[in-house]
């Protein structure tokens, strides 16, 4: 995974002079660009470029020449009613249980702080509260907020999202025509192309395993598209390729074992990086080895995955243009303007040393 970078030098330029302004620091005008340029030690274009975003949102006047931007009092009172309150409700129930999801997002959340806003999460993940709609409404309409971040929702939580005043910018989950923003990797192309290097190897008994949010009640794009993979090369699907489970260690572990009793899959697809070292646990427990007699490929490219020597095929993306998307988001919704746009980023299999050919009658 790549390093995130922070935003431009005139965006944060722009957040900390909006912040001196409504802190009273500067009443009536602005330093001149040298004056501010020499204080803040930052070049007179980066200057230039931030005063042309504050102009823009309405907090400075338009620009005479030779003389420095006025801010009146309605501009005072303008960037105050900006400030707004952006409640993210994580999927997992601590930042730590899925750093490939949770890593973009806190550096969304300081991003956010950045420009002057209130980011916080809400006090309970969806898997704490069991993706109960009900509790996780409660949980939504009790708590202030101006904008929410949903991550990795399901689709009847973002469809009752989408029903709400409140702005809502989903982080992946499924809004196929619910008029929500979302972004997102877009990893269907990589889900195909993960399932058809498995079946040129001659796999057939490919199980995909994913949590219910991406199975009900009808199977999400990526799902869609690896079941269309198989059965374009004639292979007949149906539960055991798309399995269900109880989304609990317990539960999974229940599933795996199942598997493994009367037809072992010769390739497992798995969601999310903790359950892929999970099955890779259980595998070694029952000297099932990899890739010899299952082939192993993650959905995720979590940065443990770099550390594992020969590679595990995954599917990889840069997470810095999502987080950029988050930030621009909230910046557009501040102003008052609405934003239901899509907007994706392109996704990769890479495969690795955890595939290999099908076990001789195994395919």
């Amino acid at each position: 995974m790549k390093p995130l970078l922070p935003l431009p030098k005139h965006e944060l330029l722009a957040a900390h002079l909006r912040e001196g302004v409504t802190q009273g620091r500067w009443t009536g005008k602005l330093p001149g660009v040298r004056s501010l340029a020499r204080e803040l030690m930052v070049s007179h274009h980066t200057v230039r470029r931030a005063l042309e975003l504050l102009e823009a949102d309405g907090l400075l006047g338009a620009r005479e020449v030779g003389r420095s931007r006025g801010i009146t009092a309605a501009g005072h009172a303008a960037a105050l009613r900006r400030q707004l309150r952006v409640g993210v409700l994580r999927h997992d129930a601590r930042y730590t249980d899925d750093l490939q999801s949770n890593l973009p997002l806190i550096e969304m959340l300081h991003q956010i702080e950045a420009q002057g806003h209130i980011a916080f999460s809400f006090k309970q993940s969806q898997i704490e509260l069991r993706h109960d709609l009900p509790r996780l409404i409660r949980q939504l309409t009790k708590t202030p907020a101006d904008a929410w971040l949903i991550a990795a929702g399901s689709r009847e939580l973002l469809e009752w999202c989408s029903t709400q005043e409140t702005p809502c910018l989903a982080l992946s989950g499924r809004t196929g025509g619910l008029g929500l923003a979302r972004t997102g990797p877009d990893k269907e192309p990589a889900y195909r192309a993960a399932t058809r290097h498995l079946l040129a190897l001659g796999h057939r008994r490919i199980v995909l395993i994913v949590r219910e949010a991406r199975r009900k009640p009808t199977p999400g794009a990526c799902e869609r598209a690896f079941l269309e993979e198989l059965a374009a090369h004639g292979v007949p699907t149906g539960a055991y390729h798309l399995p269900d489970w109880e989304e609990t260690p317990a539960g999974f572990s229940r599933l795996l074992r199942s598997l493994f009793q009367n037809t072992p899959p010769t390739a497992l697809i798995i969601d999310e990086t903790a359950r892929y070292f999970a099955a890779a646990d259980f595998l070694a427990r029952q000297r099932i080895h990899v890739p010899e007699k299952v082939s192993l490929v993650s959905t995720d490219c979590d940065s443990v995955i770099s550390w594992c020597q020969p590679g595990i095929a995954h599917i990889k993306w840069d997470d810095t243009p999502m987080v950029r998307r988050v930030v621009r988001w909230v910046a557009t919704v501040a102003k008052g303007k609405a934003d239901r746009k899509t907007i994706n980023y392109p996704a990769v299999f890479v495969p690795g040393g955890s595939i290999g050919p099908a076990p001789a009658g195994g395919g």
